[in-house]
């Protein structure tokens, strides 16, 4: 070739003959299929069906929820709260050793510029609920508990609907 000619050399090309070098295997990612040709072709579920998110995901949408049915109640009273989603308790495993019972959620009241804080957590919420209650019902039904404690309330008082899925 001459200096001035319009080829270029690709450095990635592997072994110069037209072709990535086959000896170098691809990453991951870069395959579409396995060696056989078979394989996944691309997503099972895309990323807007609902089957896609993760119980985490789906978890933290149940409390939003939770929280939106009851700021339709409450109006702005509620706009105050925080309400944070944690996978279980700290101390946990101290609380089981003691034989104590394992809790759903826990409030904090507002001290100050802090907002009141309500913490559902997942892992003991899903247990609970395991075919016996559903559990975005469960959620807010912990929700409401917690909300009459740190209000002073009654919970059939903070959502007429408090209790109705529960197991006879």
């Amino acid at each position: 070739m001459s200096p001035g000619s319009s080829a270029r050399i690709r450095l990635d090309a592997g072994s110069g003959e037209g072709g990535p070098d086959p000896a170098v295997p691809r990453p991951f990612r870069s395959r579409r299929r396995n060696r056989h040709g078979r394989g996944l072709r691309g997503e099972l579920l895309p990323a807007h069906l609902a089957g896609s998110r993760t119980r985490a995901e789906r978890f933290d949408d149940w409390v939003m929820e939770s929280a939106e049915r009851l700021e339709r109640l409450w109006g702005e009273d509620i706009q105050t709260y925080q309400f944070i989603v944690q996978e279980i308790p700290d101390g946990l495993e101290e609380l089981v050793r003691r034989g104590g019972s394992i809790p759903l959620a826990s409030s904090s009241p507002g001290l100050g510029p802090k907002p009141p804080v309500i913490t559902i957590y997942r892992r003991p919420v899903e247990s609970t609920a395991r075919g016996l209650v559903p559990v975005n019902e469960l959620i807010h039904d912990v929700v409401v508990e917690q909300l009459a404690s740190l209000m002073g309330m009654d919970p059939e008082t903070i959502d007429p609907t408090y209790g109705r899925f529960r197991p006879l």
